[in-house]
This record gives C-alpha cells, structure tokens and sequence, in this order.
C-alpha cells in the first residue's frame, strides 16, 4: 500500500519547495556528525518543534535504514503495530518500507504485529520522514506504532528490533518520536522534562516509567522511548547527549501553556 500524509498542509507545508526551504532553515550544516544507535525526536507542527528536530537530526551519520517509533494518538488499529511492506509518500516523494528488516522485527516481537489501521491517521511518524528525505532520498523505514501497556512489553519490544538488527548485520538508526510535556506552564513543564530527559540520558527505561507516572509528565511517546533504550542498549549503546530543549512558549512566547520538545541522541560509549 502507499500511506498517503496526511498532516501535509497543516503540520509542514504541503508543496515540496517550501518543505524543503523550512526544513532547511532547521539544519545545522556545521554540526558534528556522529555515529547514533538511535535518538529521541519530537513530532509537533513544524513551527513548535522543527528547530529541535532540526538540531538533533544534524548530529547524525545517516544510515540506509531508519526505525521509527510513535504513540498511538488516534485509538485506531493494533495496539502494537507494525508495517512490513509498502511505502510513505510526503511532498518529497515516496519512502519504502525495508520489508526485510520489518518482518525480521515482526518475528522476533511476540506483540507486535502487522498492522496498517494504526498508521493510516497518525502524524508522529509522518512528521519525522522529511527531515529524513532532506537528508537521503532514497531512505528506508520500518514505522512501528505504540498504545499504552506495561514495562516489560516496551522492553520486549525492543529487544526484537535489537535482535533484528544484530540477525541481520544491518546499518540502522532507531528513532523514537515524542514531545515532552503538554499544556502546562513553562515552569512546570520545564521541571517535569527535565526529569524525563536526566532518565533518559542515564539511558535508565524503569526511572524514565517511573518519574512519567509518579510526576504525571504528559509525555506522548514515553512508550517509543523505553523501547528505544531497551534496544539501543542492547547494541551496545554507553551514553546519551541532550542536543535541544525548548518549548512552544520559547516559540511563540506564550509560556502559560507550553509543549516540551527535546532532541536527544543516543551513541555507543
């Protein structure tokens, strides 16, 4: 099947000209490239989150392959849902689903499975993939879609695409989309990500679960991001580095009600 944008218009422009012109105005040509196991993006309206999605795309050596991660934001679909064929168009052009490695990852995932409802209205990956054209044209995904569960189902989700990746002695970038904190007031928000991001950062999934539940931190893809840890762990990864934080208030300077957005990578120590 092609999955068809549908934030195209609305979350970025919808004409490939000002797609590009606006992503490049988020890039970082200067900035160090450095081999990633995987990374923490946010998937707002570009004018939010671009700048931070910007700033830690730059920092990566790309890949031919790209594994994105998003939370379930409509209901619709599986609850762990995964696509293994087909490809994504965005204003860009189209991106193909690497079907060898999707189902390497469907089969070494017992919850996973393969699902394409979950996908069909769900911006957090959509938004992810120009950023990732701009870069490489001919770039690959397996976009991977996750509800609300426990622990130990996240982590067992990673370590399926772990194993796929190491099975298949492939070149891949992990990738989970989240924003930070939601509607809040820049101070609480600010408190509440830092929190989220030190977890992270200490590459530690249980206190990254534990501090989102028992400081109710609104983080959309804390799912996305245990999973990413359990797998970038197990590839060996040593240490993480905080690229971008900032809010929408920083954007628009309306701090009463803010949306965190914090870009981190994720390398081998």
């Amino acid at each position: 099947m092609i999955r068809n944008p549908i934030v195209a218009g609305q979350f970025y422009p919808g004409s490939p000209s000002a797609l590009e012109a606006q992503i490049e105005g988020f890039i970082d040509e200067q900035a160090p490239k450095e081999e990633v196991i995987g990374l923490v993006s946010p998937h707002a309206g570009y004018i939010y989150s671009g700048p931070v999605a910007g700033a830690v795309i730059s920092r990566v050596k790309f890949k031919d392959t790209f594994v994105i991660m998003g939370p379930n934001h409509t209901g619709m679909g599986r609850r762990f849902s995964i696509m293994t064929e087909g490809t994504w168009r965005t204003p860009l052009g189209e991106v193909e689903i690497d079907s060898e490695l999707g189902k390497s990852i469907l089969t070494a995932s017992s919850h996973l499975q393969e699902d394409e409802a979950a996908h069909l209205q769900e911006h957090s990956i959509e938004v992810q993939i120009p950023f990732l054209q701009y870069f490489n044209r001919d770039v690959k995904i397996v976009p991977i879609i996750l509800a609300s569960a426990d622990g130990a189902t996240y982590k067992e989700i990673g370590r399926g695409i772990a194993k796929a990746i190491k099975d298949l002695n492939k070149e891949v970038v992990i990738m989970a989309s989240s924003d930070m904190t939601h509607y809040e007031p820049q101070e609480s928000a600010n408190r509440k990500d830092k929190q989220a991001i030190e977890a992270i950062l200490e590459l530690n999934e249980d206190e990254l679960l534990k501090r989102v539940e028992e400081l109710r931190i609104t983080m959309c893809g804390y799912a996305p991001a245990v999973s990413l840890l359990t797998a970038c762990k197990e590839l060996g990864a040593g240490e993480a580095e905080l690229v971008k934080y900032q809010t929408s208030g920083d954007v628009i300077g309306d701090y009463s009600s803010v949306v965190g957005y914090a870009g981190i990578i994720i390398k081998r120590g």
